[in-house]
């Protein structure tokens, strides 16, 4: 499970902030955001070394980011499957998503910029398109699903919350990406960890705080320490 928490608010100066959480094997290799792409000049993003695609790409220069979470339903055949990972690239890139979408897995693509958010999903059979709301949403692996624990308990907090002013700081979002010290089994938790049978670990691996706004573009990421506690962030862009 990942989670996005996108905050569209049109009528203030800064637009669109997200807070997001990438979920993965922890074994999984990868590199922090940075310009990885050559095909796709000044993208910025985490790098996954196993496919070499990203879960989310932030454009500065076009204030434009796109967020890919796996979905659920019928997986694509496995001759021919594509990374999912290729989806944030072209979106932030502003560059055409596939027609035929049937060689990828299921997945959430969130593509956000200036003039709101848009919700592309794919269960395998149908493609959907959703123009997200005002205010919040939060979308976790079933979706826009406010009724999961962990988006319930989220959207909560941001709403109990004042919305960060992120040109002077980020408010309490750092707390909140941070985990808030809930328990990492708990089902509410925003960040997770797994052990399975043999020992193979499934959780939270990075946290993003991204803005957009005509005059400020922020994206602060942060690994998940291996231990419950503060995640310092680091200014990417």
């Amino acid at each position: 499970m990942c989670t996005v928490a996108v905050s569209f608010e049109p009528s203030s100066p800064v637009p669109i902030l997200v807070l997001a959480v990438r979920d993965e094997l922890l074994m999984r290799p990868w590199e922090p955001p940075a310009e990885h792409w050559p095909r796709h000049p000044g993208l910025l993003g985490g790098i996954d070394l196993v496919a070499g695609g990203t879960w989310l790409a932030v454009d500065p220069a076009a204030r434009r980011a796109a967020f890919v979470l796996n979905g659920r339903g019928r997986l694509a055949p496995e001759h021919g499957r594509r990374s999912r990972g290729e989806l944030p690239l072209l979106a932030a890139a502003g560059q055409p998503i596939p027609a035929d979408l049937r060689t990828f897995d299921p997945f959430y693509l969130i593509t956000a910029d200036l003039t709101g958010a848009v919700m592309l999903g794919w269960d395998g059979d149908t493609r959907t398109e959703t123009a997200l709301p005002e205010g919040y949403t939060v979308i976790v692996n079933s979706g826009d699903d406010p009724a999961e624990p962990r988006a319930a308990h989220l959207l909560a907090a941001l709403r109990a919350t004042p919305r960060p002013d992120p040109a002077v700081n980020w408010g309490t979002w750092p707390s909140l990406a941070a985990g808030e010290g809930i328990d990492r089994t708990d089902p509410r938790a925003l960040i997770l960890r797994h052990t399975f049978g043999d020992d193979l670990r499934y959780g939270s691996s990075s946290i993003t705080l991204l803005a957009l706004s005509p005059d400020l573009v922020r994206y602060d990421f942060a690994p998940v320490p291996d231990e419950p506690g503060h995640a310092p962030l680091t200014r990417i862009a």
